[in-house]
């Protein structure tokens, strides 16, 4: 006599099935290897590691300008002069040294 008009089993099934698998892939795309918290991590990873490289860049230049002054072609007499104070502890006959 009464007809129900509800929904079979099957459909409120799928639903779910549907609902579950739109959540879990919400949070991959989020939570994920590839997510959006992982890529900003990288961001950040990227942007220090760039400031390291411009440090190193900055040394290595640095670094390369000092042996140029001290190679056959160019001689700096006065950074020879410091190198030889500092690394070989060497003082002129006029100097007095205080410790």
């Amino acid at each position: 006599m009464f007809q129900r008009n509800r929904p079979a089993l099957g459909s409120i099934l799928f639903m779910m099935i549907m609902i579950m698998m739109g959540l879990y892939f919400t949070f991959a795309a989020i939570q994920g290897d590839y997510g959006v918290f992982r890529r900003a991590e990288v961001n950040a990873e990227r942007k220090d590691l760039k400031i390291e490289l411009a440090t190193l860049q900055a040394q290595v230049t640095e670094l390369e300008n000092l042996t140029r002054r001290l190679s056959d072609d160019y001689l700096d007499l006065d950074l020879l002069d410091q190198q030889a104070r500092d690394v070989l502890g060497m003082v002129r006959t006029d100097e007095i040294v205080i410790r």
